[in-house]
């Protein structure tokens, strides 16, 4: 039985990588206790497949390649969204800065490309990072400090757009929108004093956010790309803004529900009408947001 034994030790890892795992502890014990005629061929064969199954790690792997993207919307060739971009960048005349977690810049999904695209180089810049500071970002440093800098992040200080720029002394020309998940953003937000300094304003609007393929927190929430087209037609006092910059975003989702994407519904929605399909969680901060959630209280 000891030629028995040594198969079995040789053969294990290989006859696991090799989809044998899926015997029974029964089916094993039978073999190798000779129950069955013919126990030394399992024996050789495991210790064959094992040797086999180690020289799978000897092949070369070569390594993923991305599929060709389109050098104006950055997305896949094949699924190219330039036709539905505006064929020469709007003009504007303020300047949009977009503060990217880092986390943002590799996803697929993501509507900064597709707002980058439809605006002129120079009015438009994004900065990915988590911390910024003069030293790290002069840039960035000069343009928090100037006085007709806005920054979109809501809040009980946040002033009402529409209604700020009717009452400032100052005309607004450069307005700063974090790019992230609500945590990120409340993280860059917060750990940052720079983007404490200009003026925090927020959107005040009735407009539900047509980025359905992507779960928001509540019905109120919407898409970097969504925040900046509603900002730009506000301060460039033009509702077309809005519509050219909404265009390729309804074509993402469209082809994505094509293609077997879901409508997400938001957290909100779901927590409302007994939806939501995970527990609710056990630590006391996160419950409390899923019950702000539940009475509609911004959080």
């Amino acid at each position: 039985m000891e030629p028995q034994k040594g198969a079995r030790t040789t053969g294990g890892p290989g006859a696991r990588l090799l989809g044998a795992s899926s015997q029974t502890p029964n089916e094993e014990e039978r073999r190798e206790g000779g129950a069955e005629p013919a126990v030394a061929a399992p024996g050789a064969g495991a210790e064959a497949g094992g040797a086999s199954a180690d020289g799978l790690w000897e092949l070369p792997v070569e390594p993923a390649q991305r599929r060709p993207e389109c050098s104006r919307c950055s997305r896949p060739q094949k699924v190219c969204l330039c036709p539905f971009l505006p064929v020469h960048p709007l003009h504007i005349s303020t300047h949009l800065y977009i503060i990217q977690h880092p986390a943002e810049e590799n996803k697929v999904l993501r509507t900064v490309p597709l707002l980058a695209a439809c605006l002129p180089q120079d009015k438009c810049k994004v900065k990915v990072g988590r911390r910024f500071s003069e030293e790290r970002d002069p840039e960035i440093s000069t343009v928090c400090r100037k006085s007709d800098t806005l920054i979109l992040y809501p809040g009980v200080e946040a002033a009402n757009l529409e209604e700020f720029i009717l009452d400032s002394p100052i005309y607004p020309s450069t307005i700063i929108i974090i790019d992230g998940t609500w945590s990120q953003a409340k993280d860059i937000f917060y750990k940052n004093s720079l983007f404490r300094l200009p003026k925090q304003v927020q959107l005040k609007t009735s407009i539900s956010s047509q980025y359905v393929i992507r779960t928001q927190p509540t019905n109120r929430c919407l898409s970097t790309l969504e925040c900046a087209a509603v900002a730009l037609s506000i301060l460039e006092k033009n509702n077309y803004i809005q519509e050219i910059l909404l265009r390729p975003l309804q074509a993402l989702c469209s082809f994505q529900l094509q293609h077997g994407a879901q409508i997400r519904l938001s957290k909100e929605h779901l927590l409302k009408n007994g939806l939501y399909p995970k527990p609710m969680p056990k630590n006391k901060r996160k419950l409390r947001k899923m019950e702000l959630l539940m009475n509609s209280v911004k959080i």
